[in-house]
């Protein structure tokens, strides 16, 4: 029988960006700026719920940004970006207890390194959006960090630390999400899409992510 990651040893927690450390998907926002959030949001739902390849999907949307002026996306964190209820007191607990929290996304590090210094994250990954002229080319830098990326480097880093596999959380909503949940010592859907429910460990549909302390062993 397997036992539950504890508070009383170091462990690592890994969580998704969009809709779990934050409230918003924030391509969509951005995609509001063009006037065609409708059209990006339905392919960010398709992808969340599994329907379609993330990387693809991604490419794709990223695409349609092409030409908007840089910085709009300060305008996204500053006016869109609502971190979820519960996250900063998660955060801080892990902390005391001498875990690690990293946030793994793939969304854009944009967003991802302003939160990494507000929250004192200890690792973040996410897509780097090329900017030329202050403008998005409407291309995608370097690796996609997809499904396979967030479980690799979920133990990449636990690895690193020398946090043994049993040590690791892992919390997300959507379908990109589960390779890391699996990978993980508890895999935790957070208000989550109904695949990554049935496929988690556990899940948290009600309250903030702060819930997630319930889930370990004190």
């Amino acid at each position: 029988m397997t036992t539950r990651p504890t508070l009383k040893q170091p462990g690592l927690l890994f969580m998704d960006m969009d809709s779990t450390l934050i409230q918003c998907e924030c391509i969509d926002e951005i995609a509001n700026f063009l006037g065609i959030k409708a059209k990006i949001a339905a392919i960010t739902q398709r992808a969340m719920e599994g329907e379609i390849d993330f990387a693809a999907s991604l490419i794709e949307r990223v695409a349609l940004l092409q030409g908007l002026d840089a910085q709009v996306l300060q305008r996204v964190y500053d006016e869109c970006i609502e971190l979820t209820d519960g996250a900063e007191a998660l955060i801080t607990t892990l902390h005391d207890h001498g875990w690690r929290v990293g946030l793994v996304s793939g969304g854009f590090t944009y967003f991802t390194d302003q939160l990494q210094q507000r929250l004192a994250l200890d690792f973040t990954a996410a897509n780097v959006l090329e900017i030329v002229d202050q403008r998005l080319t409407g291309r995608v830098l370097g690796e996609i960090i997809d499904s396979g990326a967030k479980k690799r480097l979920l133990l990449e880093q636990a690895a690193r630390w020398s946090i043994p596999t049993r040590q690791t959380v892992a919390v997300g909503d959507g379908a990109n999400d589960l390779p890391m949940l699996a990978a993980a010592g508890l895999g935790i859907a957070f208000h989550a899409k109904a695949k990554v429910r049935a496929e988690a460990d556990a899940a948290i549909d009600h309250g903030g992510l702060e819930q997630a302390l319930n889930l370990l062993e004190s």
